[in-house]
């Protein structure tokens, strides 16, 4: 594990440390769980920003015409 020094504002640092008592962690826990979270969210929109980006109309457009046209089941709602 490595360590850290940030600059933080005194408002920030305040509410962050309130809200680590709060949740009965301390604030090293918190911001290490509020980075991990950020890192994911970024992570998964590079993901699907990669994946978006090998997808074509084309492609969608073959694969939707093999779906069989039918009506549909009474458990599919309409609205």
């Amino acid at each position: 594990m490595s360590a850290i020094t940030i600059r933080l504002p005194e408002s920030l640092h305040r509410k962050l440390k309130e809200v680590a008592k709060r949740d009965g962690i301390s604030l090293n826990q918190f911001i290490s769980s509020a980075a991990s979270e950020k890192l994911s969210a970024v992570l998964t929109l590079e993901y699907l920003q990669e994946r978006a980006d090998r997808g074509s109309d084309k492609a969608f457009r073959e694969i939707l015409g093999k779906v069989r046209d039918r009506p549909p089941l009474e458990s599919d709602p309409l609205d």
